[in-house]
């Protein structure tokens, strides 16, 4: 049911108003032939830039190889997909593995209330 939809949801994206806050973003760390970013691509990859997740931090992905040097992390990310909240440039939180889409759903927002007062007050909107 979920594709059958997504045609819809995505043509809706392109007029609703972004809520991204310009410094905050969501970097998945993973690599060639990962089978949990593969799944995490699957259940999720679509559907996230259309959530208010994906609006409040967008998705960057990273080769776990490349990560790019301004990136400040509080360690060095050994699986893969590592999910790294990261705001103005700095590690804020993060999620390791994919477990399934509920966890991950739970998980992140839980890390994004944590993490930002904004996001908690666009959530009660």
């Amino acid at each position: 049911m979920r594709t059958s939809i997504l045609p819809l949801l995505l043509s809706m994206a392109l007029w609703l108003p972004g809520v991204a806050s310009a410094d905050i973003r969501l970097v998945m760390v993973e690599e060639r032939g990962c089978i949990y970013c593969a799944r995490w691509t699957e259940d999720v990859g679509t559907e996230y830039p259309l959530t208010p997740e994906g609006r409040f931090a967008p998705l960057e992905r990273v080769n776990i190889r490349d990560i790019p040097e301004d990136l400040q992390l509080t360690s060095r990310p050994v699986y893969t997909p590592t999910f790294v909240l990261v705001d103005d440039g700095h590690e804020v939180g993060r999620l390791e593995g994919y477990h399934g889409e509920e966890f991950f759903w739970g998980l992140l927002g839980r890390l994004l209330s944590q993490a930002r007062e904004d996001w908690r007050e666009s959530v009660a909107e």
